[in-house]
């Protein structure tokens, strides 16, 4: 893996440095190098960018700014809101809305020129309706379902269109699905999405496809079709869990210790007193928790180790639970005991979102898009 650059500081936001126990450090490069990685491996399909969940907890307006001078040209949100905020960033940009067209909303998306990811006959049905009544020529994409069961028209319903609708073959310039299994590479799942999907498109063979995500893009040429959409994997997360992670890392997250204190043996640490010091121990108290988006689950306890931290470059167990706005180090083995207001990196090169998210029983999806507001932000190179 490539060692990051520390870069420039290109932007702050969020609290000022001083009066914040934590900081996110972003690393838009990265961003940029992981998306242009991507673009290299699903050639000749083009290249997306997913920014939705403001771009995964790390800035949507950077991140999507970063991405289209880097020269991406095509962007998924999840709802309407996220669709107007990255218009006003990327005028020329082609913008799918996942979530779809909510009612009566059809002319707020025109005015914005975003395309609705139309999941259902029922929204193809006010679509059409509203672009035949006003002369609307924009596009939109359409969603069918190989096996998620989520969103989307079912292939039946994708058959009787692609029969008897002209208008679906004029004016939605997009068709897409979404995989249920993509992560595990060997779920037979996967075979079956991308069988039912080869075979939708067959009838409609003007109209580009789009099936892979982050995961899907490492299923081979057959995911990939025109247009592969990466989200997770741009932002540092592992698409391929289970093997090396590819993807450059994106975030680091340092902390403030408000407070060093000593726990003689036999007591505990924490709400719910479920971690025990077997011996006496120097404790780290530091200034976030899951307030901050730091997710409760990786606290430790006596039955199960938590998540751990880097203090002074060595890393330290979790002790007891993640409070809202605190959370415990224990740092007894160190050589040269920490002191109040130096920090810990709680997320970094060793200690990626990936990991904690397996303290937390959870996915490096959860972890990115937690990171609260509390944090101050820098961004760094993009």
């Amino acid at each position: 893996m490539t060692a990051r650059p520390e870069g420039v500081a290109i932007g702050t936001s969020g609290p000022h440095h001083g009066q914040a126990y934590g900081i996110l450090t972003i690393d838009l490069d990265a961003i940029v190098d992981n998306w242009r990685d991507l673009r290299e491996r699903c050639s000749p399909a083009a290249c997306a960018a997913v920014v939705k969940a403001d771009g995964y907890g790390c800035g949507i307006d950077p991140v999507t700014s970063a991405l289209a001078k880097a020269g991406c040209t095509t962007f998924f949100v999840a709802d309407f809101n996220e669709g107007r905020r990255v218009r006003r960033l990327v005028p020329d940009a082609t913008i799918y809305v996942f979530n779809g067209l909510m009612p009566g909303a059809a002319d707020n998306y025109a005015k914005d020129n975003l395309q609705p990811v139309l999941g259902s006959l029922v929204e193809l049905g006010e679509w059409k309706a509203f672009c035949e009544a006003t002369g609307w020529s924009g596009h939109a994409a359409l969603h069918v379902d190989t096996g998620i069961n989520r969103l989307g028209l079912r292939p039946e319903q994708a058959a009787r269109l692609a029969e008897h609708d002209r208008f679906v073959p004029r004016r939605i310039d997009l068709l897409m699905s979404h995989f249920a299994c993509a992560d595990e590479p060997g779920h037979p799942l996967n075979a079956k999405q991308m069988a039912a999907f080869r075979d939708i498109r067959g009838m409609f063979p003007a109209i580009p496809g789009s099936l892979a995500n982050s995961s899907g893009i490492f299923l081979g040429p057959d995911a990939h079709h025109d247009l592969v959409r990466p989200g997770v994997a741009l932002y540092g997360a592992n698409p391929t869990p289970g093997h090396l992670n590819l993807m450059r890392p994106v975030v680091r997250l340092e902390a403030g210790i408000v407070q060093v204190r000593d726990v003689p043996q036999g007591e505990t640490v924490g709400y719910g007193a479920t971690w025990t010091a077997t011996r006496p121990v120097r404790l780290a108290v530091v200034g976030i928790g899951y307030a901050d988006g730091f997710l409760r689950a990786a606290g430790a306890s006596d039955q199960h180790p938590g998540a751990t931290a880097l203090v002074g470059g060595h890393p330290c167990p979790l002790a007891g639970r993640i409070s809202m706005d605190l959370l415990a180090v224990d740092v007894t083995g160190l050589a040269h005991a920490p002191s109040r207001g130096d920090r810990v990196t709680l997320i970094g090169e060793q200690i990626t979102v990936d990991t904690v998210a397996s303290h937390a029983g959870t996915i490096g999806y959860e972890v990115l898009t937690s990171l609260g507001p509390r944090y101050h932000r820098v961004y760094r190179g993009g």
